[in-house]
């Protein structure tokens, strides 16, 4: 940590550790931007069609929870996405609170287009790591993530 920083050696290593997890993740998500941009898409609208695309219609709370956002970010990316032709919105029975997403032609024809780039873009970033290493990782992140 910083020279001015002076907390005990757990405190050190919980920052320390902090730190080099936000920039790395911040390195992954610079790979993940690209080609989204060219595409006109935010981080927030591609993981909304890419979740349409691999999943098939979900009620708005589902896709929220699904791509770790909440239901207000959600409207917002889905009222744009909806704008541009790429999803579509449709009340669920006679509740009027339950809503799907479901993604239009256009839409599949888009994240089918800029999918394997992002795939290979993604792989090539992860790849600085070794298979055993990503296991690790992924393994960490999940006890980050969920506290077990």
């Amino acid at each position: 940590m910083g020279r001015n920083f002076k907390g005990t050696a757990a405190e050190e290593r919980a920052l320390s550790a902090y730190v080099k997890l936000a920039r790395a993740a911040n390195t992954a998500m610079s790979y993940a931007r690209v080609g989204l941009e060219e595409a006109s898409l935010s981080l927030g609208q591609f993981a909304v069609l890419e979740a349409l695309y691999h999943v098939g219609p979900l009620n708005l709370g589902d896709l929220a929870r699904r791509i770790l956002t909440s239901n207000g970010n959600l409207t917002l990316v889905v009222d744009n996405l909806e704008k541009r032709g790429l999803v579509r919105r449709k009340q669920q029975g006679q509740d009027k609170r339950v809503v799907m997403a479901t993604i239009t032609a256009a839409g599949r024809r888009l994240i089918a287009g800029i999918f394997p780039g992002h795939v290979r873009r993604i792989t090539e970033v992860m790849g600085r790591l070794s298979p055993a290493d990503l296991e690790e990782l992924g393994a960490l992140c999940r006890k980050l993530g969920t506290g077990e």
